[in-house]
């Protein structure tokens, strides 16, 4: 009698024994399927990024005319050096030139553009300083007959100690540049601030 119940003991557990091996290795070989997935996605995701596939590729790009509206908005002009100012007018001109031309073919008439300074490119617009920043005043005086104004912060002016006899001509003197930004942005206007930045690279070099 105690024989059989040994031998009934070691049948169980090697039944018990079998069935944990074949646990073990059925959870072994799931985890090998899934490493062997990963890889797999992982071969197939560098592929479809690399520069070969991209190069490759027969789709491109695509040019949507947005469909501007009339414009209306203001200009930031405060920068920590006055020369700036002639890097400032080109984002000017790159807001100006496109509206100007096909398909949009807007008249001066018809851009509400307005410039608000009170850095230290104000005194550009010094009577005194003409000399010194003329090809800045000349282009502003041309964008002014365009129909921009240029509008000066009178607490940024009282601040270099000037009046507004002292300015050139076509400047309007304003309270002050920040209650400017606040009310013309209530008016409907958005707001651009030129960021004036020295390049590193030439488009060569980078392209």
């Amino acid at each position: 009698m105690p024989r059989l119940i040994s031998a009934f003991l070691f049948i169980s557990l090697k039944l018990s024994f079998n069935q944990l091996n074949y646990k073990v290795y059925a959870s072994s070989l799931s985890f090998q399927i899934r490493s062997l997935d990963m890889r797999l996605l992982t071969l197939l995701i560098f592929f479809f990024n690399s520069p070969i596939a991209l190069a490759e590729s027969t789709e491109y790009a695509t040019f949507e005319q947005t469909p501007y509206q009339e414009p209306k908005v203001m200009f930031e002009f405060y920068f920590d050096d006055p020369t700036k100012i002639n890097s400032a007018l080109y984002w000017l001109r790159s807001y100006i030139n496109p509206l100007s031309e096909d398909p949009y073919n807007y008249a001066p008439e018809f851009m509400d553009i307005k410039i608000i300074i009170h850095g230290t490119e104000i005194v550009t617009l010094a009577k005194k300083n003409y000399k010194k920043y003329k090809t800045a005043v000349e282009r502003m005086k041309y964008y002014s007959l365009l129909g921009v104004e240029f509008r000066v912060c009178a607490l940024a002016a009282q601040d270099f100690g000037y009046k507004t006899e002292d300015f050139q001509s076509f400047v309007k003197i304003v309270p002050s540049a920040i209650i400017e930004l606040g009310h013309w942005q209530q008016q409907g206007y958005a707001i651009i601030k030129p960021e004036i930045i020295d390049k590193k690279f030439s488009i060569e070099e980078i392209r």
